[in-house]
């Protein structure tokens, strides 16, 4: 018995997939042997062996072969047995930023809001009723650090609750603000803290200028990193690419070395507030980010094969579910997606969204994908929403014309929000449109590497807990 899978031809050899998140890469002659389920003949016997080890290929009926492989897929899917997780606090919406691509912003957004205690204590009990046992608040902007006396507040509420669940707190600042009293308060609470670094300080102050241009933002940011690692903070940072990052790859990858950072998380832009409005300047195609990409990991495959430890964000995220088939839950990388019901995103007025992008586009004026508001929500409610129930069904890639028969599906994840930004539906409307092209040039670029031994080395040790 064969059992269905995907394929893709790369260069001389076929590259196919199955639901348990398994692959395997096959000859000509071995792909049009499996086709003809004759994989007998003494050259295919060690590869046939794979494949029935991988669920390619059954021996003993359809029954058995389900009972064999069920919980494969049931671990693959294990994000759909947990209620919403993180939970996205913009606790304001002003920033002391002006970067080209803020997607947190757009000409529609208004003055910066500021979260009140009134409403978080309203958010923090709807937080808490989640049925998941495990919660990850995470505080957002605007700059976050603007409204810093009420993250401390939040933070310490939640731990007065005393609640039987394990409560993780995170910040994303550009960290222009961060002043000792907030790392050692940092500290005390175990919160992680990521930053924006997009390269050295010409690429950094062109891509997120300040406000006041009198100000550079790249001191700024490189003082609040080294204040965080000088009290033993860990810190993270993501690397978002416009235009004028494309041909700066190993200067981007070098300023990551250069602070002694052991991750880099390598974006592309995401059309939505500034990014969308400026795409003409800042934007570029798929193919151009996967040659950025492809530059970026040889790059940083070189100081790891010199000995340095550097880990690519993304890179990481799509091993986990290919070398380990173990279902990441990366919330904009799942089928269905997380946006509701894996996370929720709460805005300093108290209204409720599905997800971070689905914020976002309200601050560019629509607010398609609202669940509700902490004045009146309940966690059954907002689960059973009209917002929420579109995400999901139009999020599962088995049931996408577009998405079903790819290779890259059981790794992979799509965004119906940002689809309903660019195509005005929650489904893309051109396959291979801008953010599909992307993910799939990644994953071309990781397949490509992969099939090196001591490039495959590298990346168990990314992947290893």
């Amino acid at each position: 018995m064969i059992n269905y899978f995907n394929f893709k031809q790369m260069d001389n050899h076929f590259l196919i997939t199955n639901d348990f998140g398994n692959y395997s890469f096959l000859t000509n002659k071995q792909f049009y042997n499996l086709l003809k389920d004759q994989m007998d003949a003494s050259d295919d016997d060690k590869k046939k062996t794979e494949l029935i080890e991988k669920g390619f290929i059954g021996t003993h009926g359809q029954e058995q072969f389900l009972t064999q492989h069920a919980n494969k897929l049931i671990d693959m899917k294990s994000y759909l047995f947990h209620a919403p997780s993180l939970h996205i606090f913009v606790v304001t919406t002003a920033c002391n930023g002006d970067c080209v691509y803020c997607q947190a912003q757009s000409h529609h957004t208004g003055t910066g809001l500021m979260m009140e205690k009134e409403t978080a204590e309203k958010v923090i009990d709807l937080v808490l009723s989640s049925p998941s046992s495990y919660i990850t608040i995470e505080f957002q902007g605007g700059e976050p650090l603007l409204n810093f006396d009420l993250i401390r507040f939040v933070v310490e509420t939640v731990e007065q609750k005393q609640i039987h669940k394990k409560i993780n707190f995170s910040i994303v600042s550009n960290l222009t603000k961060i002043t000792e009293e907030m790392i050692a308060f940092f500290q005390e609470h175990q919160i992680s803290i990521s930053t924006s670094l997009d390269g050295n300080a010409d690429i950094q102050n062109y891509n997120r200028p300040m406000k006041n241009r009198q100000v550079a933002m790249y001191p700024g940011t490189i003082s609040g990193i080294q204040k965080i690692q000088a009290h033993h903070v860990p810190i993270g940072a993501i690397q978002t690419t416009t235009a004028y990052s494309l041909t700066k790859a190993d200067e981007i990858v070098d300023q990551y070395i250069f602070l002694h950072l052991n991750s880099i998380f390598i974006r592309s832009l995401t059309p939505l507030g500034m990014a969308y409005e400026q795409w003409n300047q800042i934007g570029y195609d798929a193919e151009q980010f996967k040659d950025f990409y492809q530059q970026c990991m040889l790059k940083i495959l070189a100081y790891n094969k010199n000995g340095y430890f550097l880990v690519e964000g993304h890179a990481r995220i799509f091993l986990k579910k290919i070398l380990l088939q173990c279902a990441e839950n990366y919330m904009e990388l799942r089928s269905p997606c997380g946006a509701g019901l894996g996370q929720m995103a709460y805005y300093p007025n108290g209204d409720i969204y599905t997800c971070d992008e689905a914020r976002m586009l309200a601050e560019m004026g629509n607010h398609a994908f609202k669940m509700g508001n902490v004045a009146t929500a309940t966690y059954q409610n907002l689960i059973s929403s009209n917002a929420c129930s579109v995400v999901c069904k139009y999020s599962i890639l088995e049931s996408l014309p577009s998405c079903h028969q790819c290779v890259y599906q059981p790794y992979c994840g799509v965004c119906p929000v940002i689809s309903y930004a660019v195509f005005h539906d929650v489904t893309e409307k051109y396959p291979n449109h801008y953010r599909c092209a992307v993910y799939k040039g990644i994953l071309d670029v990781l397949f490509e590497l992969i099939q090196s031994e001591e490039n495959r080395k590298i990346f168990l040790s990314w992947i290893e807990e």
